[in-house]
């Protein structure tokens, strides 16, 4: 009898063992499951500076509205980084002006922007009448930082127009539209901005446009992803929305 009660014992232990595994195991399960639920919601997303400052606001709080309890990490870099994130599988999802690499990566163009010399709104630069940018040449230039796709797409239009490069006297590399804008409406000098990133300081008159060239040659803005990975559920429903919210 006493062997008996022994074994009965020792019986009850591994049953109440076992069920404490099973507990266990269903709790980490359940942690895991959550985990990969939230993961599967946040989007990781790199956008260069102008996307990121004046476009990906509004989207996000479309998406958001669309998508309550989302969650979001943004990364801002120059258009070459977000391209390298968006191939080495660091963001889900990227936003930049510049075309790199069309063999790893789909590029869906959804905003169209315009480059544009932006000058002091005084007496000088308004009596400015000139069909391009060239005259820029003479004058203090206030440039995006090297790796910048507004950068880029600027010095590709200035060739386009004639002016070499090689002769800009840039006083200034910067990597903040507005700390450019600033700039400029202090009189540093001129620069090449985005139209998108000076709408509020030409409409209050703090600085006066100039086209680069009288030919149409705004560059578009680019949703990327990697073509070898599928999408989690919610990268692929902000590419929806970012589809329907720029249809036009």
């Amino acid at each position: 009898n006493t062997k008996e009660v022994k074994l009965s014992d020792s019986g009850t232990v591994l049953y109440d063992y076992a069920k404490q595994m099973i507990v266990l195991q269903k709790q980490i399960e359940d942690t895991f499951a959550v985990r990969e639920e939230k993961a599967q919601q946040r989007i990781t997303i790199a956008a260069s500076t102008i996307p990121a400052q004046y476009l990906l606001p509004d989207i996000l709080a479309k998406f958001v509205e669309k998508y309550p309890n989302q969650q979001f990490k943004i990364v801002e870099a120059d258009s070459s980084q977000v391209v390298e994130m968006v191939v080495n599988h660091k963001v889900d999802i990227g936003f930049a002006g510049t075309v790199i690499d069309k063999r790893l990566c789909k590029y869906i163009p959804f905003y169209q922007d315009e480059l544009i010399v932006i000058a002091p709104n005084n007496e000088k630069y308004r009596n400015i009448s000139c069909d391009d940018a060239s005259w820029i040449i003479n004058e203090p230039l206030i440039m995006r930082e090297e790796g910048s796709g507004t950068r880029k797409e600027a010095e590709k239009q200035l060739k386009k127009i004639g002016v070499n490069i090689a002769k800009l006297n840039v006083i200034a590399s910067m990597e903040n539209p507005e700390a450019i804008k600033r700039a400029v409406a202090s009189g540093m000098g001129v620069s090449l901005i985005s139209r998108l990133a000076a709408e509020m300081e030409l409409e209050k008159g703090n600085l006066i446009a100039f086209p680069i060239s009288s030919e149409d040659m705004r560059r578009d803005i680019h949703l990327i992803y990697n073509r070898n990975l599928q999408l989690s559920r919610s990268a692929d429903r902000l590419v929806k929305v970012v589809k329907e919210m720029y249809k036009k």
